[in-house]
């Protein structure tokens, strides 16, 4: 079982940065089981992936709409995801979710197990 709880959303200017975090509480596996990774959902909108990193932190993947800006990250040993966003956009406005699953597959394509409530991030122009 995993809980997930993210932080670190806010409202921001266009060409700000944020850094989102995700803490994670595990019981049975551990932390470094899961693949774990970020989506957002802006109004209107289907959920879309960000960015995912694997159990180990070697490898990670971003989509391409944040290539460049967004940086992912784990600290496995205070069981914490991180988003840094840089260059922030109007249209990353969105809830920021962050998600977690034992098959990164899954997780990449939407499929977690295990997924926190989400924390807003607005970009204003």
């Amino acid at each position: 079982q995993v809980q997930l709880v993210e932080s670190g959303g806010g409202l921001v200017q266009a060409g700000d940065s944020l850094r989102l975090s995700c803490a994670a509480t595990t019981s049975g596996r551990a932390f470094t089981s899961y693949a774990v990774g970020w989506f957002r959902q802006a109004p209107g909108k289907e959920r879309e992936f960000v960015a995912a990193v694997s159990n180990s932190g070697a490898d990670t993947v971003l989509a391409n709409s944040v290539k460049g800006r967004f940086t992912i990250s784990r600290d496995s040993a205070k069981n914490t995801l991180y988003l840094l966003m840089n260059s922030l956009k109007p249209e990353d406005t969105a809830v920021y979710f962050c998600a977690a699953d034992t098959s990164r597959d899954y997780l990449i394509r939407g499929l977690g197990y295990y997924w926190g409530q989400g924390t807003q991030v607005t970009v204003s122009s």
